[in-house]
């Protein structure tokens, strides 16, 4: 397994911590709701019994919802309130919670209640929160609780003691309307919650990419910082040591050490001057690479498996006199190449064909391999976080045979990283005549080619003379 697969493993299991510690309820949240709901709960018994004057079976629904309200204080002396709590616990009180509504409902005259919509409350915190057999499990538990409510019920309150004869037709339709919220509700914020969770775990592995990137940008500015700090220690080292030769008897056997040690000390001097002054003593020749060399350095780490890696590197128009494009040594546009040559070295059949072109206007590279391509019902959304047609990451891994899964997120950090370096980034699928996956990545000349940036940039010592006319 190459250090980058090393890398993107490392990211994605942090990403797969961070998405669960994220999806995972806080107590304080469960028990505020609850608080919300016992209130609520209190208030309508209360104004339907001594205001309204409706007859209802006030003991019965008090101490249903002093339950609510001790499991509450329960909660919060037994536990910290800012603790989240897995998913087994979550469903398990948002269980409770649709039982003591539908004890409720069911003292209070059952489906014909039109408090009966509350029955989305604990669903559509479920769906925001818990994995998918839980929200399953919430949703049968409620349709199964509002169709027994449908015929098993204590008489609704009503004016004058009697209850409203309700036709069949109009119970089904409040069946069929809070069965219809429930689902919508579970299906819509289920949706919305994963998405927003999907793009925060993307930003985040996007932004632990970055942070890498600018760890190797910042060992610059620390070799400046450690050169000047050891410059003072060991300019008395080499006082010290001048000292001590000076002072030794010509013959002493220590002389030999005194001379290595002087010598030692004005080579460490040297070197430090070299690191302080790095950003001015900068080798031209390493910081820029034509595009060539880089293609040949990207693919290199590559060969060697049984996939066979051709490189093509020429102008896109042979009679155009275009010299070869230079690039500086980015981070970004390494990372993001070599992302997708391994991505093409995966998926291929036996040959990856790498081809590099340049105009006078543009630098284009093409990646192809002849593996069975994208996936048609990811084609349009390849690029996205959390895309793929490989299984995620798990413990059956084996980094012996080479093979490994993904998340979704290496296509996405290297065209989100490319795409920063002004690179315009599209995938496709090949012809019939040549099958396999293409990605092109193309830039504006003017962005990347070091020479033709340094060419045009005016010459600030030569200067304009200033148009004085009026």
């Amino acid at each position: 397994m190459s250090q980058t697969d090393s890398s993107t493993l490392s990211i994605n299991r942090s990403i797969n911590r961070d998405m669960e510690q994220a999806a995972r309820l806080r107590l304080e949240t469960l028990v505020r709701l609850r608080w919300v709901a016992v209130l609520g709960q209190l208030i309508t018994v209360l104004m339907v019994h001594f205001v309204l004057k409706f007859p209802v079976p006030l003991a019965a629904c008090l101490a249903v919802i002093a339950v609510s309200a001790w499991l509450n204080i329960f909660l919060s002396l037994r536990w910290r309130r800012s603790e989240r709590v897995g998913a087994w616990s979550a469903g398990w009180l948002l269980t409770y919670d649709i039982l003591q509504l539908a004890l409720l409902l069911y003292l209070t005259g059952g489906l014909a209640n039109p408090f009966t919509f509350l029955f989305l409350v604990p669903v559509t915190v479920a769906a925001a929160s818990l994995p998918l057999p839980w929200i399953a499990g919430l949703v049968t538990l409620t349709l199964a609780a509002a169709s027994l409510l449908a015929f098993f019920h204590l008489p609704l309150p009503w004016a004058g003691g009697g209850s409203p004869n309700l036709p069949l037709t109009y119970l089904a339709g409040l069946w069929t309307a809070v069965i219809s919220g429930l689902v919508f509700a579970a299906i819509y914020v289920r949706s919305i919650a994963a998405e927003a969770r999907r793009m925060a775990a993307a930003l985040a592995a996007t932004e632990m990419v970055l942070a890498r990137e600018q760890q190797l940008s910042a060992l610059d500015g620390l070799a400046a910082a450690a050169a000047h700090e050891l410059g003072t220690p060991l300019a008395t080292i080499a006082l010290v040591a001048k000292e001590l030769r000076r002072e030794a008897k010509p013959n002493a056997p220590i002389i030999d050490d005194l001379d290595l040690l002087v010598s030692q000390s004005a080579r460490c001097r040297e070197i430090l001057s070299r690191l302080a002054n790095r950003d001015a003593q900068r080798d031209a020749m390493y910081e820029q690479v034509k595009l060539s060399a880089l293609m040949e350095d990207l693919v290199a780490p590559l060969r060697g498996s049984d996939i066979a890696i051709a490189i093509t590197t020429r102008p896109a128009n042979p009679r155009e006199a275009s010299p070869e494009p230079v690039f500086a040594r980015n981070p970004a546009i390494t990372y993001g190449l070599s992302n997708l040559m391994e991505n093409a070295v995966d998926f291929a059949d036996g040959t990856v064909t790498v081809t590099a072109t340049w105009s006078l206007q543009q630098v284009v590279v093409k990646v192809h391999d002849d593996g069975p391509g994208f996936a048609q019902y990811i084609l349009d959304r390849i690029g996205e976080p959390f895309v793929t047609s490989r299984p995620g990451y798990d413990a059956a891994h084996d980094p012996l045979t080479g093979e490994h899964e993904g998340m979704g997120l290496g296509v996405f950090i290297a065209k989100t990283l490319l795409e920063r370096s002004g690179a315009t980034v599209s995938l496709a699928n090949g012809a019939a005549d040549r099958p396999g996956a293409t990605i092109t990545v193309a830039w504006p000349r003017r962005v990347v080619d070091q020479v033709q940036t340094s060419s045009t940039t005016p010459d600030k010592k030569a200067g304009t003379r200033p148009n004085t006319s009026l």
